[in-house]
């Protein structure tokens, strides 16, 4: 089971270049779309047996631990490259019927930019994360190209300069890591920035990166910039890969390397707070329909990551909260940008002045607008009510000060989500018909399918929320396991005591207060940091009764 981890990766980069020669567009076509929905069919098939049994661990090139390329997949892994790649598959068949992916390249930049993805999602190790990122910014560039007028190209300028200033950050910081803890194996590094560790500057730096790339405020301006000047096809495929592999890593980081230190709880909740109430309410703003969702995005980030500020309570409840807000943001966001796709393409214009009355004359993707409206919002019978709820009983769960700021927020920034939503309703749904367009010209019910799938599958999360959010619940403790995360990692459970990285591998470095950042027990956890006076003592033994051996 675990040689197949690196295939996720592999068979999608290969078939991006066989695609890339194909002669015919139908085939073309057909693999662009069913590639990730194989990935996302592979996906949830593996989540069900580590759910069932263990995460599962491969090192590239069957080197030891430690020093081979690892990939790991467990319950968090898995169902975030599951979700994500059904929305690949769901955006490339949009891109299909409004003919986006009529360029030669467009089907083989999008299956590169999956095996970006895959790897991103799956690999143990933060250099190789920083490899699969560019794996995925790359092709994303071309998409821009190949799919853009003379004003997205120019919007795209921005987008690619952003990302390379942003993956120069984020290299520097996994150069800073190496050189201060000697390791960028994720394994390796559990617990080395809790407590002023070696590598808490620079993991500092990663984590800048990261929140650039996932669009948090106060460096979110680029997004709503960008996004929306690229097509609707595109920038749905970049709403579901690139924010949410920026937030995957944050809470592997987080948990794993951060050991939930308490004491980043307060600068989250005032980052994630800024965040949400610029995202819900500078969308009022805006004058087209895309530039507000884009906002939208802004404000949904917020809503994931916050929770990591209440794991000191109860940290499962706390993480499966967000990440079933996560896996609700990637369907509804995606559905919102092709449902105004349609309209767009449509209609030539998504400027919210230059239509009205579409409730009138296209019912179909005025339903599934203003179903995701609802979902975005936080109104039933949709997933973002349980998604909204899961946050705030996550928040309200330490009952201090954290718990009311943050409670608040989420109250205001729904009603900022919420005039937004009525402000595209009434311009675009109500009102009376637009003049001067074609009486029988309709948005074709072909390009409303894909949305309306992602539609029902957001309203199948409110009806079957008890096994989604177990889902999330497993997702949650697997994130939380980092012991067994290690030994996927290393392929060994006492292979970070033998590299001299940590002192035990103790289940208790999953407990909050428990974990490896803990100074009252460091030497007693598998979180005990690289930094530590202990961890290095055992590097120091084993080196010294190896070489006694040898003589």
């Amino acid at each position: 089971m675990s040689a197949l981890l690196p295939l996720f990766a592999v068979i999608p980069l290969l078939l991006a270049g066989v695609v890339a020669i194909l002669p015919w567009a139908p085939a073309r076509a057909a693999l662009g779309i069913l590639t990730p929905a194989a990935m996302a069919i592979g996906a949830f098939a593996m989540l069900g047996y580590v759910t069932a049994n263990e995460p599962v661990g491969h090192g590239v090139g069957a080197f030891p631990g430690g020093v081979a390329i690892p990939f790991v997949a467990d319950g968090f892994s898995l169902l975030m490259l599951g979700v994500a790649s059904l929305v690949v598959f769901v955006a490339s068949w949009f891109a299909q019927v409004v003919g986006e992916n009529e360029s030669r390249f467009f089907s083989s930049l999008t299956l590169m930019m999956s095996s970006g993805m895959a790897g991103a999602f799956l690999t143990a190790d933060l250099f190789n994360f920083f490899v699969f990122m560019e794996v995925m910014l790359l092709p994303s560039y071309g998409l821009i190209a190949v799919t853009g007028t003379w004003h997205r190209l120019a919007a795209g300028r921005s987008f690619v300069l952003v990302n390379l200033l942003t993956s120069t950050v984020l290299l520097i910081g996994v150069a800073l890591t190496y050189g201060s803890v000697g390791s960028v194996n994720i394994a390796l590094l559990a617990g080395v920035a809790a407590g002023g560790g070696p590598g808490t500057v620079a993991l500092g730096l990663v984590v800048i990166a990261l929140g650039v790339k996932a669009g948090l405020a106060p460096v979110h301006t680029w997004l709503p910039r960008t996004y929306p000047s690229t097509s609707p096809a595109v920038m749905a495929l970049f709403s579901a890969v690139h924010t949410k592999v920026a937030v995957y890593m944050m809470f592997r980081v987080y948990v794993v390397i951060v050991d939930m230190e308490p004491s980043w709880h307060w600068p989250i909740i005032a980052l994630m707070a800024v965040s949400m109430l610029i995202g819900a309410f500078a969308g009022l703003a805006e004058d087209t329909m895309r530039r507000v969702l884009a906002y939208q995005m802004v404000n949904g980030m917020p809503f994931i990551l916050v929770v990591l500020a209440f794991t000191d309570g109860d940290a499962r409840a706390a993480l499966a909260a967000g990440i079933f807000y996560a896996v609700h943001h990637m369907i509804t966001v995606g559905s919102l940008i092709m449902a105004s796709g349609a309209i767009e393409e449509t209609y030539g214009t998504g400027i919210l002045s230059r239509l009205s009355g579409l409730a009138r004359r296209d019912p179909l993707v005025a339903w599934v607008f203003a179903a995701m409206a609802f979902s975005i919002v936080g109104f039933p019978p949709f997933s973002g009510l349980w998604g909204k709820i899961g946050v705030v009983f996550a928040a309200a769960g330490t009952g201090d000060a954290r718990s009311i700021v943050v409670i608040s927020v989420i109250v205001l920034a729904s009603m900022g989500a919420l005039l937004s939503m009525v402000r595209v309703w009434r311009a675009v749904f109500w009102g009376r018909d637009m003049k001067g367009v074609d009486a029988g010209l309709r948005v074709p019910k072909r390009m409303v399918w894909p949305s309306a799938v992602l539609a029902l599958g957001s309203f199948g999360m409110f009806i079957f929320a008890a096994p989604v959010s177990t889902a999330a619940g497993a997702a949650a403790d697997s994130l939380l396991d980092v012991p067994a995360y290690v030994e996927a990692a290393l392929g060994d459970p006492e292979a970070a005591v033998a590299f001299g990285r940590l002192d035990n591998v103790s289940p208790e470095v999953g407990e909050p207060g428990t974990g490896a950042g803990d100074p009252d027990n460091g030497a007693e956890n598998a979180g005990a940091g690289v930094g530590s006076d202990s961890a290095t003592d055992t590097g120091t033994e084993s080196t010294a009764e190896t070489e006694g051996t040898d003589n």
